[in-house]
Formats: C-alpha cells, sequence, structure tokens
C-alpha cells in the first residue's frame, strides 16, 4: 500500500541525519496521501539507516493502523492532528536540530533578520508552548502558532515543519536550523535588525511566486 510514498519517505529520512537534524532515533517525517486520506509516517525507535521503505505505518486521519508490523511514531497523534487542521499541506517533519532547539529551549521565537527568513517564512519563525510528547498537545500547539509560517518551535522540545509534500516540509527543516544558526552567531556580536513588515512581504512573494523555475 502506497509503495512509491513508502520510498520516497525513506529517502527523505535519511536527509535529517545527512543534515544534522537529528540523532539516534530522534525526529521523524510523515506524508498524506492526498487520494486516498491516509498518511505514512517512521515506526517509532528505528535508525535511520535500519530504515526500509515496509517499516514505515500507514494510518488512517483518525489514526487506525491500516498497515505495517511495527508501533507509528510516539508523535503521530500530533501529526494527524495538524493533518486534520491543515488539509492543505501533505508532509510534517518533526526534529531537534541543535541551533533552532536551543531557541527553542529559551522559548525564543527566531526573529525575521535575514532574507532567507523571509523568503521560506514570511516573518518570525514562532516559539509556541511547552507540550507532553504522545497525544494531540503538541499538534495543537503547531496549530495555534504557526499563523502563516510553515515552521513552529515547541518549547523545551524542538522543531516542527510542514509543507504541500513531505520534501517540501524537509526543506524547511532543513532551512530552519540554517537560519537558526546564523542568527545564533549574529547574536553571540550584538543584537539583530528585524526586517520590516513590507520587506517581508515583498521577499516572500517574490520567493513563492517569481524564484526559481
Amino acid at each position: 500500500m502506497l509503495e512509491q510514498l513508502r520510498e520516497e519517505l525513506t529517502r527523505l529520512h535519511l536527509e535529517l541525519p545527512k543534515n544534522g537534524l537529528v540523532k539516534w532515533t530522534g525526529g521523524n517525517v510523515s506524508a498524506r496521501d492526498p487520494h486516498t486520506g491516509l498518511v505514512v509516517i517512521k515506526p517509532s525507535g528505528v535508525r535511520y539507516e535500519e530504515l526500509r521503505p515496509e517499516h514505515h505505518v500507514v494510518v488512517t486521519l483518525d489514526g487506525e493502523i491500516v498497515e505495517g508490523e511495527l508501533k507509528p511514531s510516539s508523535d503521530t497523534a500530533s501529526h494527524l492532528y495538524i493533518y486534520r487542521h491543515k488539509p492543505q499541506i501533505c508532509g510534517i517533519v518533526h526534529t531537534h536540530s541543535p541551533y533552532a532547539t536551543a531557541f527553542a529551549a529559551l522559548g525564543k521565537a527566531i526573529p525575521c533578520c535575514l532574507t532567507a527568513i523571509a523568503d521560506e517564512f514570511g516573518g518570525p519563525i514562532p516559539c509556541a508552548d511547552f507540550a507532553m510528547i504522545g497525544g494531540e498537545e503538541i499538534g495543537r500547539q503547531v496549530v495555534e502558532n504557526s499563523g502563516s509560517s510553515c515552521a513552529v518551535l515547541l518549547r523545551q522540545h524542538g522543531v516542527f515543519t510542514f509543507g504541500e509534500t513531505a520534501t517540501a516540509a524537509v526543506k524547511a527543516a532543513v532551512m530552519v536550523e540554517d537560519i537558526a544558526k546564523t542568527v545564533w552567531l549574529a547574536l553571540q556580536m550584538g543584537e539583530v535588525k528585524e526586517l520590516d513588515q513590507e520587506s517581508i512581504m515583498r521577499l516572500h512573494d517574490r520567493y513563492t511566486h517569481v524564484y526559481g523555475q
């Protein structure tokens, strides 16, 4: 079932350790099939280098396991909550990438002080409140605090990103860590100057509608 999506997720999961976004078995990627509404997600506690397409678990939006012999990620309920409340997205990523999670540890948003932040996220990357793992609470925090951003920090936890595809969500996760590192480095030298709202809107519009092929 959903063989192509499982194979895609296997490749995308390898991008997380490759880009320094996770360690050992932490983090996960999920994808929602737009035709069936079913969600494919990483199994709990499986190391990335051992992950195979058949290991992924297929679930309904209500959490019923449709296919898969392994337990789904402990973040599954939160992924499903986000999908139910953001029907336009088909990919979600969760990481504990160090620089972005450093901001989360302090409960601080990442300010929109770089063109790259305006381009990809359309403003500051918000930081939601703390929520326990295992239920829908994290997903609720993501939905309530995301605004127009495709990334949300979870206080004292990590990062959630999402997009129209799983690839877009992984790209956002890579971008979050990259800009978090740059902003952290800048803060070691002094205060950062945030971009004004008009510039942010113009940059995000250009990146969304003009940039690329």
